[in-house]
């Protein structure tokens, strides 16, 4: 079992892990390394479209299926504007009452109207809309999940394709829990480098492997899911395999949920995320009260201030980090 980041192999630890999103609860062999700390598969399965259904999450949800009342479009698109953009009085009194972290999060890349912005493994372009909609002027989604191009009517297009086939200078390229299901990370970020404009970022939202919850519940963790996620990173593997690339991790943000306790406690008692039992499917039949997820939530939080969250957002920018 050799790292595939670091190239070590040895003291490297197996683990067994079932599928449990959809149920199916067939075995897969992964590994963490001693080194770099990267939990990754052994083996890649040959033909991942059972693992990829056509109801499968990120492809079935289509942005355009938001309700078309009028007035909270407006109050969407206001306040989005200003998470994404940082402009507007009006947006900004709306986003101190309704949040959208996913948004104020890519302020962070300093983007405009005008930045020319990349998601890649966006699924149907949820995200994405939602900029279009708060007036980023170019955007473009791909995904090679897709059963085919999308065209929406506020002129975002998603197309079935992979990262190599992009062309142009791009102010943002960003992933959003995407960057994990990739079998070639080394090549993914080599075709970043050739993307990004000067003076320009990519973002990766992932989870990771250096956190309290893959401590805590090992093959129970419920972002391992295997076997759609082929590395989850630590914070170390991350930075070696960027450095390899010739990025540096300019910023990095603690952004997990309660999603990790609620999950990974139903995956240890064998309930699947599509089961009628889940508390992703039904709140009320699940095995958690409202006292219980309150409590997931606020120990979520103080993960992320201690730096042990199971998820975070790294920028990463051209040059070698700090020693």
């Amino acid at each position: 079992m050799q790292c595939r980041i670091c190239r070590n192999s040895t003291g490297n630890t197996p683990y067994t892990v079932r599928e449990m999103m959809l149920g199916l609860k067939d075995a897969h062999r992964y590994f963490e390394c001693a080194r770099c700390g990267c939990l990754q598969i052994e083996d890649i399965p040959a033909d991942m479209s059972r693992y990829y259904p056509p109801d499968y999450y990120s492809v079935s949800a289509s942005p355009e299926a938001v309700g078309r009342n009028l007035g909270k479009a407006l109050i969407r698109r206001l306040r989005d504007s200003y998470a994404a953009f940082g402009d507007g009085a009006a947006g900004r009194r709306l986003y101190s009452r309704f949040p959208n972290p996913a948004l104020s999060l890519l302020a962070r890349a300093g983007l405009s109207r005008r930045s020319r912005i990349l998601d890649v493994g966006c699924g149907a372009g949820v995200l994405l809309h939602t900029l279009r909609e708060a007036g980023a002027e170019t955007t473009l989604g791909i995904d090679p999940y897709l059963a085919a191009d999308i065209e929406y009517k506020n002129g975002l297009r998603i197309r079935k394709a992979t990262i190599e086939v992009v062309e142009g200078q791009w102010e943002l390229v960003m992933f959003h829990h995407s960057f994990e299901h990739l079998a070639e990370p080394r090549e993914t970020l080599r075709q970043v480098k050739r993307l990004l404009a000067p003076g320009a970022s990519c973002l990766l939202r992932l989870p990771l492997a250096s956190s309290y919850a893959w401590r805590r519940y090992r093959e129970h963790w419920v972002q391992l899911d295997a076997p759609r996620h082929f590395y989850l990173h630590s914070r170390e593997s991350l930075r070696r395999l960027a450095e390899e690339a010739g990025f540096t991790i300019a910023e990095f943000v603690y952004d997990s949920t309660e999603f990790q306790f609620w999950g990974s406690e139903q995956y240890a008692k064998g309930i699947p995320l599509s089961s009628p039992a889940s508390y992703a499917k039904s709140p009320t039949r699940s095995l958690f009260s409202p006292v219980d997820i309150a409590y997931f939530r606020r120990r979520a939080r103080e993960l992320n201030q201690e730096g042990q969250g199971d998820q975070a957002a790294f920028f990463l920018r051209r040059g070698s980090s700090p020693p």
